[in-house]
């Protein structure tokens, strides 16, 4: 009998990610939701050849962590899931993370700074984006309520 996936023994329930170049994850607006959704991102990632710990890896698993959070957190509507998208352009060597959720109305906004909040519990996810992602956005969701908030990560040398 096959393995799943490479590192799962025989017996064992395993994702299996699609070797495409795109991924669609319907999650729970909730915090078990959006762990799973970076758990999913980070495991596509290493079957798409950046395996775990590395820096793309590691970026498109942040920054999965941080949108789906945000998701869950200002764009939950009690009953309505959440959506994780991941595209791979082989030609340009980006992957585009995307998320979208209900609410159309509450559009993120990126923190200016600390300004004197550096003890404060939240506020700094959009930063931590801005900073990993070549570029990130936010766009209205298509056909239905709410919004997608993107990234795009750079995959080359």
């Amino acid at each position: 009998m096959p393995l799943p996936h490479d590192d799962t023994p025989v017996g064992t329930t395993a994702l299996r990610p699609a070797p495409e170049t795109g991924l669609t994850l319907r999650f729970s607006s909730t915090p078990r939701g959006a762990r799973l959704a970076r758990l999913i991102a980070s495991q596509q990632m290493d079957a798409w050849g950046w395996p775990y710990g590395t820096a793309v890896n590691d970026t498109v698993e942040l920054i999965t962590a941080e949108l789906a959070a945000n998701a869950v957190t200002h764009g939950r509507v009690p009953g309505r899931d959440a959506e994780l998208r991941l595209h791979r352009d082989d030609d340009t060597g980006h992957v585009r993370v995307e998320v979208t959720d209900v609410r159309g109305e509450r559009l993120p906004v990126q923190e200016p700074g600390t300004d004197g909040r550096q003890l404060a519990d939240g506020g700094r996810g959009l930063t931590l984006v801005a900073a990993l992602a070549e570029d990130w956005g936010v766009a209205p969701r298509p056909g239905a309520p709410g919004k997608t908030v993107w990234a795009v990560v750079s995959c080359g040398p």
